[in-house]
């Protein structure tokens, strides 16, 4: 039987709940002190603007360098803490902001991770994580850099609530999703760079952002949580052709419901977010009352259907 829409907490009790999220998404350019200083000037657009948690683009720093297989960009690797936290912690703390910042890890000689650092307000490391599904996909060689993220889901206590945090390619998997919701994450911030190789935008260009953007929102609604989708845009050519990064970062509610989105362009989003929307959407939908978890153990398998013969 179909339910009811939640009722929403009186306006006198909403107020305490509330919280602003920005999201900074730009066209990174090969200057990596030209990315920090815009990146930065983004976060305190959005701070102005009323966001107590602002989250960046993956690998915001550089160009989207895995469109090829280049021992050479090894050398933009950088460790934890290193360059690029320490200046976004100084910025965390001028602003007084939770901020997601993600980068390319170098844990030692040889090993490397696609990772990223939340912030907390006073400059202070709230958490790591390190991306657990990897890409191999053409123009999209991230096996070639990165090893496996090996920290598990990073479900992470802030001032302003509690954050779960994956990256891009991690956003099509629903596990990753509701291991986040079930470490008690209130808000799932998915740092991105995607986009369009030229040759296939003008068939599935629009398929391709359809589904990208459905399954977030399906994270959203499955698990009861808000979702924050932080992409980068324009056009970064290479040898293998080129990608089109296509933005539209957005800001969900835990229906689904998009609160706020940016188009194809730079821009500064803020959108807030009434936490207390969570308990009464989740009386509504208890889809974690209703989990059968003494069925679901053949997940762990790889397949499940007979192999051809």
């Amino acid at each position: 039987m179909a339910r009811a829409a939640p009722v929403l907490p009186s306006p006198e009790t909403m107020a305490a709940s509330l919280l602003g999220v920005g999201i900074v998404q730009r066209a990174v350019s090969a200057d990596r002190e030209e990315n920090l200083r815009a990146t930065a000037d983004g976060v305190r657009q959005a701070r102005a603007r009323g966001a107590r948690l602002v989250v960046l683009g993956e690998l915001f720093t550089s160009p989207y360098f895995c469109q090829t297989e280049d021992p050479e960009q090894f050398i933009r690797a950088e460790t934890i803490p290193g360059p690029t936290t320490i200046a976004m912690s100084a910025l965390a703390a001028e602003c007084e902001v939770v901020l997601v910042v993600p980068l390319f890890e170098r844990r030692a000689p040889g090993l490397y991770h696609n990772s990223l650092v939340v912030l907390g307000p006073q400059g202070e490391t709230l958490g790591q994580y390190r991306k657990l599904h990897i890409p191999d996909d053409p123009q999209f060689f991230e096996k070639f850099y990165f090893a496996p993220g090996d920290l598990g889901v990073l479900a992470c206590s802030t001032p302003f609530g509690s954050l779960g945090t994956l990256i891009c390619w991690d956003q099509w998997f629903p596990e990753a999703a509701r291991l986040a919701a079930m470490k008690g994450a209130e808000v799932i911030a998915y740092p991105t760079a995607i986009g369009w190789m030229p040759c296939e935008k003008a068939q599935e260009g629009a398929t391709q952002l359809d589904a990208w953007r459905t399954i977030q929102r399906a994270h959203a609604i499955a698990n009861g949580v808000f979702v924050v989708c932080a992409n980068r845009v324009g056009f970064e050519p290479s040898s293998a052709g080129g990608i089109e990064f296509w933005g539209h970062s957005f800001v969900c509610d835990p229906q689904g419901i998009v609160l706020a989105e940016a188009g194809e362009a730079e821009e500064v989003l803020v959108a807030e977010l009434d936490l207390d929307r969570i308990d009464a959407v989740r009386r509504w939908w208890p889809f974690f009352r209703d989990r059968r978890v003494d069925a679901y153990g053949d997940l762990t398998a790889r397949w499940l259907g007979k192999d051809p013969g």
